[in-house]
């Protein structure tokens, strides 16, 4: 019998609360869910010392030249994969840099490939053929904890000597992870028994958002509270440029404009050629001369 078998943990039990919910009003239905999202936010928050031990380990191993990988199944995989992708135009980083990898590929993002998690090896293959190093971050994500595919991805992780964090919603298994940082909401049982896309789902976002949030203000991708280092890749982020540069330097729109064009849409760039009288040449040096802060390669002209 596997160690899945023998435990039935947090995600799997009934919730009191819900066990009449077929029975109920459509109002009240709705706001018995609300009643249950509302724990999330309170147990997420009751981990907020190992999500920041967690932030200080990724950004540390990124600064050297690491990258973050996050690897689930289901709809642990699907976040993981949409943090991901959601990083490059937020932040300015290449698409190398966040990767998520879900048991089952490409097509387990947008159907249910239920059996692809059941096997530890895929997972571990998985790790190889992306090449994690030494240097890398690994995050496995399972609201039960016990997910083959994921617990394989950890133990390769592991061995190659890369950085483990794991998120999961079931305290029963917690100290049975192998992983050195096991980040637990316990959002308790949710409304529809083993509907981790409920509870869980939404702990797990909060997690990944404050996450890839944190570690990226600390590498610089942001000034105050304005996402400088964005990819300017449709209309709305080319607006949104031109808004931080204007209220940056206080340009006007058309002054604004053209200080993109000659920073070849880099906000960071232009607002360093802005204050420091550079070109883009010299902006970029002077960028990475700062480790890519804007407050250091601005502030003696502020």
């Amino acid at each position: 019998m596997t160690a899945r078998t023998k435990i039935l943990p947090t995600t799997e039990k009934r919730n009191p609360r819900s066990r009449k919910i077929d029975r109920l009003s459509t109002q009240e239905m709705v706001d018995l869910i609300q009643a249950e999202d509302m724990r999330v936010a309170p147990a997420v928050a009751h981990q907020r010392r190992l999500i920041a031990d967690a932030v200080d380990m990724i950004v540390e191993r990124l600064r050297r030249g690491g990258r973050l990988f996050y690897v689930g199944a289901g709809t642990s995989g699907r976040l993981g994969v949409l943090d991901a992708a959601e990083c490059p135009p937020t932040f300015g980083v290449s698409g190398n840099l966040v990767q998520g990898i879900i048991a089952g590929g490409r097509r387990a993002l947008v159907r249910a490939i239920e059996g692809a998690e059941d096997v530890p090896g895929d997972g571990a293959k998985a790790i190889s053929q992306k090449k994690v190093k030494k240097g890398d971050v690994v995050i496995g994500i399972a609201a039960c904890g016990l997910t083959p595919y994921v617990r394989g991805a950890l133990i390769e992780a592991g061995k190659l000597g890369a950085g483990t964090i794991f998120i999961t919603c079931a305290p029963e298994v917690a100290r049975q992870i192998p992983a050195q940082i096991v980040i637990n909401p316990v959002v308790g049982p949710e409304i529809i028994t083993g509907s981790t896309r409920m509870k869980a789902g939404t702990a797990t976002k909060l997690v990944l958002n404050t996450l890839t949030t944190a570690v990226m203000v600390k590498l610089g991708k942001v000034y105050g509270n304005l996402m400088v280092d964005l990819k300017a890749t449709n209309e709305k982020l080319r607006d949104r440029s031109q808004r931080i540069v204007r209220e940056m330097t206080h340009l006007s729109r058309a002054k604004a404009a053209k200080l993109l064009q000659q920073s070849q849409g880099r906000v960071k760039a232009a607002i360093v050629m802005h204050y420091r009288g550079v070109t883009l040449k010299q902006a970029l040096k002077i960028l990475d001369d700062n480790e890519q802060q804007l407050r250091r390669a601005i502030e003696e002209e502020l």
